[in-house]
């Protein structure tokens, strides 16, 4: 899997500020893609490519708390960015809380041009996780996910479907820890908690 380019979007109902907000992002060389409600933006965006959104929370429609949680549960690996007014501020917390990756008082676009080169960092982050994670076989997965839960090899050759022996578990665990470039479970479960979105 080769790393995919990455896009951002913007998901706001506010033509005005969508439309300053492409001009602005396009002039910094940015791929950017812009929708004027939360459900165009669901219908048309492959939601487990990586990538970034930048969402107004208060939409009509959909709100934007209500995109990031579908984003939560179809596991999708965008980095949220949420523009809020100054009385949205809670809001923005709980959105974040949520797994948002910040938010943007709106509309000050210097903070977004501040803030924004480490929500894209993240994201290239997170292509470079599935690029990896694509890179284990269906069986090394299962085994990644049971070691980063601190499970013994020969618990783990116990609950695979179908069964197999410890041995299998060892040769499984060393392939899944040399094509990931980790060194123990320790830090596979701190990765795999991280990224909960390869589950």
């Amino acid at each position: 899997m080769k790393d995919t380019p990455l896009t951002l979007y913007v998901v706001d109902d506010d033509e005005a500020l969508r439309r300053s907000l492409l001009m602005l992002l396009f002039s910094q060389g940015l791929a950017v893609q812009a929708f004027e409600s939360g459900e165009a933006f669901l219908d048309a965006v492959d939601m487990r490519q990586p990538g970034c959104v930048i969402l107004d929370l208060r939409m009509g429609g959909i709100s934007g708390l209500e995109v990031l949680e579908r984003l939560r549960l179809g596991h999708s690996p965008l980095v949220t960015l949420f523009l809020s007014g100054h009385g949205d501020i809670p809001t923005a917390l709980e959105a974040m809380r949520n797994g948002a990756y910040d938010w943007v008082v709106k509309p000050d676009t210097q903070q977004l041009l501040h803030k924004l080169p480490a929500a894209m960092a993240e994201a290239r982050a997170r292509s470079t996780a599935l690029r990896l994670w694509a890179e284990l076989t269906p069986r090394e997965r299962e085994v990644a996910r049971l070691v980063g839960v601190g499970q013994p090899n020969k618990e783990i050759a116990r609950l695979l479907v179908p069964p197999c022996s410890p041995r299998s578990v060892e040769t499984h665990r060393a392939n899944l820890f040399a094509k990931l470039q980790m060194a123990n479970d320790n830090e596979l479960g701190r990765w795999l908690a991280s990224h909960p979105w390869l589950a």
